[in-house]
């Protein structure tokens, strides 16, 4: 009997390309957009509300968000030609880097026009990043993780004041507004003190000038309410006790739980109500342009652009540790397609009204707990958060949601995007040099500075601000200089694998 001659061509399908059952794949991608969500609806909430928006607004930029960031997804794990899509399980999201900045423009100016701005910035950001996607892996060596560690934890310092502000009912500037009958009382007895002493001078003589003093404030009396502060507690009591006591996938979306924990107990008190989410649509599609044309500013475009660069370096560590976790190999032409991606995604999301995008680390995480390697897993979840994108009710019940509510999980999200950070400088020699210390702590104090002293650029050209406001932008640009300064250019791929594996939470 003669026997087959051994194939010289193997059959096996590598993990990252193997195609699960419908089913399972349904399971395996809901999961990983529930451990995204919490991080995926903050962003549109935050730059929403520090525009001033109206509810439907808001509303908008959630359902795009959501639309975006499935659509970006697909493309990143799907593939798209050979100059996009790293073809990896990766999910991506809007990242929390350019808050910031963001906010900061939406300071500059508010409402449509702002959305607008920013919107402009975002297309010409996303377009430089399709550019210099090329050399990113080049410039690796410039963001070591002394670089990676202290921008990440500032990003989460500067996100903290969002979460304390959530859970206080807002923003500080909301804490007291102008008593207005004590102020037009005022304003009417400096005239009348000014005409007096007008009148009392010669003829001819120039009328004596109005002069007011300070202006009258009064207390909000819903600012740091005590019974919504109890609710904002109550969900970082929950959150605790999901992470301490739950397991697996409970403790992966216990932020989560957290915010429905707290949505349930606002109702049950009368402080959240659904009429939104009946008067919203069951269906919409997401179109461009829904605010008007973008509007383009050279510093803005240039601010969202450095914003870009920190973003793509973070991606390429998390697509190297992506690369060890699943042991696919990336060459450096697929990796330039996942970087493509992330400034095609922020292009994308410039497009139709949302904002940059980059891989979610918690999901990258998930890949390592769960042991599933599959990139179509992600393709499903794509499809799912497309599908969630063209239901307005469920972008109406997210803005519906009381800051109070989202207070306790701010708090923690963001909490822990500082830690991660932290986490990363653990692992920085600080024993044999020295020199890391004074780039974490110089970078940080240069980070602090809006915090601290929010109108500390008032003296400075206008145009510049968008630049100045945002610590995230001052520490990465700090760090960069600062090492390139005491450490020169050392490449440190290892180092910088570890860092995005350290990365869960960011």
């Amino acid at each position: 009997m003669s026997q087959q001659p051994p194939s010289t061509q193997s059959d096996e399908v590598h993990p990252v390309d193997e195609r699960l059952p419908t089913g399972r794949l349904f399971t395996l991608g809901l999961q990983h957009v529930l451990v995204m969500y919490a991080g995926a609806i903050a962003v549109p909430l935050i730059v929403g509300r520090a525009l001033n928006l109206d509810h439907h607004h808001v509303a908008l930029l959630i359902s795009a968000d959501l639309f975006c960031c499935g659509l970006v997804t697909l493309i990143q794990s799907l593939g798209f030609g050979k100059y996009f899509g790293i073809k990896l399980p990766v999910m991506m999201g809007v990242t929390f880097a350019s808050v910031g900045p963001m906010v900061a423009m939406a300071n500059i100016q508010g409402g449509p026009d702002g959305a607008r701005a920013i919107f402009g910035a975002i297309i010409g950001a996303g377009i430089i990043a399709m550019l210099v996607a090329p050399l990113m892996s080049r410039m690796l060596r410039f963001f070591p993780p002394v670089v990676t560690g202290t921008i990440i934890a500032i990003i989460g310092i500067s996100l903290m004041r969002v979460g304390v502000g959530w859970a206080m009912g807002g923003p500080s500037f909301l804490a007291q507004s102008t008593d207005v009958p004590a102020l037009v009382a005022m304003v009417d007895s400096a005239r009348e003190a000014a005409a007096a002493a007008t009148a009392a001078l010669p003829a001819g003589s120039e009328a004596v000038p109005i002069k007011l003093g300070k202006i009258p404030m009064v207390d909000n009396p819903n600012y740091g309410a005590l019974d919504n502060m109890a609710i904002a507690g109550l969900v970082l009591i929950a959150i605790l006790l999901l992470v301490r006591y739950g397991r697996g996938f409970v403790a992966n979306i216990s932020v989560l739980l957290g915010m429905i924990f707290g949505c349930g107990v606002a109702v049950a008190v009368g402080k959240m109500s659904f009429e939104k989410v009946g008067a919203a649509d069951w269906f919409n599609v997401v179109t461009p342009f829904a605010f008007g044309m973008p509007t383009f500013d050279v510093v803005m475009v240039l601010t969202m652009a450095l914003v870009m660069i920190v973003v793509m370096i973070e991606s390429t560590g998390m697509f190297l540790a992506l690369s060890d976790l699943t042991g696919k190999r990336i060459t450096p032409t697929e990796l330039s397609a996942g970087l493509r991606t992330d400034g095609l995604g922020t292009l994308i999301g410039g497009l139709f009204n949302t904002f940059p995008y980059t891989s979610f680390s918690q999901n990258v995480g998930l890949v390592g707990v769960t042991g599933v390697k599959s990139r179509y897993v992600c393709v499903a979840a794509g499809l799912i958060m497309i599908v969630l994108g063209m239901l307005p009710k469920m972008a109406a019940l997210v803005e519906s949601i009381p800051e109070f509510a989202l207070g306790g999980a701010g708090l923690v999200m963001f909490g822990m995007v500082a830690a991660t950070g932290i986490r990363i400088l653990a692992n920085v020699d600080f024993r044999s040099n020295r020199n890391n210390l004074y780039i974490v702590a110089i970078s940080i104090g240069a980070g602090m500075i809006p915090l601290v002293a929010p109108r500390w650029t008032q003296q400075m050209a206008h145009s510049l601000h968008p630049l100045l406001e945002s610590g995230i932008l001052l520490t990465s640009v700090s760090a960069v200089v600062l090492n390139f300064f005491f450490n020169g250019g050392k490449a440190d791929q290892a180092g910088a694998i570890e860092a995005a594996k350290a990365a869960e939470a960011h």
